[in-house]
């Protein structure tokens, strides 16, 4: 497959309220939309989220490593891939799920006739394949599917949590992440149970803002609280090793599971039973997929727009397919387009109840609102 044309364009969607966590606040998410067009005229599209407050690739370096792109001296998939191993993450990111998406959408685009012949036209076969690490295939085009998402709570004041939490349960969310670290973490979480009752599944995330000590105190008193897991509560997989060793809490890595080595490391620390893996954090959706065949693994947005949250979806999708039974029970993180004010597609996922069920185009279904893409461009 031949790559004609590589454009990279910087965007920022607002969020309704600030975003708040223990790493500090934000008022929009900057991030990167991707579109590769092939000889044929086909847009697949990726996009690349940069992780500058976790101490990433900013939003000038993604732009322009994926601008150089175009200067590689044979655009097709197979160099681009190789290319794309000298990028930072979430650049690398945005080019592999352009790929995947150009060739699900590919795979789906009728080929012109043929010259009149009197052998007859083979019938085409199903564009349907399934995403595999190792494929180079698109996407798992089961549209069947749809993917079981947590609520997000970012970190305020005990009152305003719990009262947010109820606003997601009337929606009818049964998993609950609150962002903790700045402040009442304890009284958070005590106050979201005792609003949403016994049977909510809460899972709480530091962003390895405490030490070793502060953790083990913290999750003493939150362990009668009924905690599903936290999610990276101090900085490094050591730290995490002497911490599951001294908790009842499930650990959960985030930062510091980055890679497929760092994912072996974890597991053969006993660092801790689950990792989130963000797709711009990891470098895509078939880095994803390795380092859950390593740790078991749930899908979370990095604040994701449309793009990202549908290759996100796809790759939970193809986790709670495998053989993996405790992949079943996780929900992922992939509601948080409820918590932007707007979007730049015309088409995209859609969230019904605690359920996101992917659109249903070729590819990854995302079809973009150019005028809106037009006003939120940086």
């Amino acid at each position: 497959m031949r790559i004609v044309a590589v454009e990279a364009i910087p965007y920022a969607l607002p969020f309704r309220e600030p975003y708040v966590t223990a790493r500090g606040r934000l008022d929009q998410r900057e991030m990167v939309l991707l579109r590769m067009r092939s000889e044929e005229g086909v847009v697949g599209l990726g996009e690349a989220v940069p992780l500058s407050l976790r101490g990433g690739a900013g939003l000038e370096q993604v732009v322009r490593e994926l601008e150089l792109l175009r200067g590689l001296p044979d655009l097709t998939e197979e160099a681009i891939r190789a290319g794309a191993a000298d990028l930072s993450a979430p650049a690398r990111c945005a080019a592999l799920t352009a790929l995947l998406d150009l060739r699900g959408r590919h795979a789906a685009t009728p080929a012109p006739p043929p010259p009149p012949t009197p052998t007859p036209t083979p019938t085409p076969t199903d564009p349907r394949s399934h995403f595999r690490p190792d494929s180079g295939q698109s996407y798992d085009r089961d549209r069947d599917g749809a993917v079981t998402c947590n609520a997000t709570l970012v970190a305020g004041e005990p009152a305003a949590v719990a009262e947010e939490a109820l606003r997601w349960a009337a929606d009818g969310f049964s998993t609950f992440k609150l962002k903790v670290g700045p402040g009442e973490d304890v009284g958070a979480v005590r106050a979201v149970r005792e609003a949403l009752g016994p049977q909510a599944r809460i899972r709480v995330d530091a962003n390895a803002t405490w030490d070793v000590e502060t953790a083990r105190r913290v999750l003493d008193e939150l362990a009668p609280l009924g905690i599903e897991l936290v999610e990276q509560p101090v900085a490094t997989l050591t730290e995490m090793a002497a911490l599951a060793a001294e908790t009842p809490v499930p650990l959960a890595a985030d930062e510091s599971v980055a890679s497929l080595a760092e994912a072996e490391r974890a597991a053969a620390l006993g660092a801790c039973e689950f990792t989130g893996v963000k797709l711009s954090k990891v470098g895509g959706p078939e880095q994803a997929v390795a380092i859950a065949d390593v740790l078991p693994a749930y899908v979370s947005s990095a604040l994701d727009g449309p793009v990202g949250i549908a290759a996100a979806a796809q790759v939970a999708i193809t986790l709670s397919a495998g053989d993996r039974p405790e992949r079943l029970e996780l929900a992922h993180g992939l509601a948080t387009q409820r918590l932007f004010a707007s979007t730049v597609a015309a088409v995209e996922c859609e969230l019904r109840g605690d359920r996101l069920h992917l659109p249903p185009g070729p590819g990854l279904g995302v079809e973009i609102d150019e005028d809106a893409l037009n006003a939120h461009r940086l």
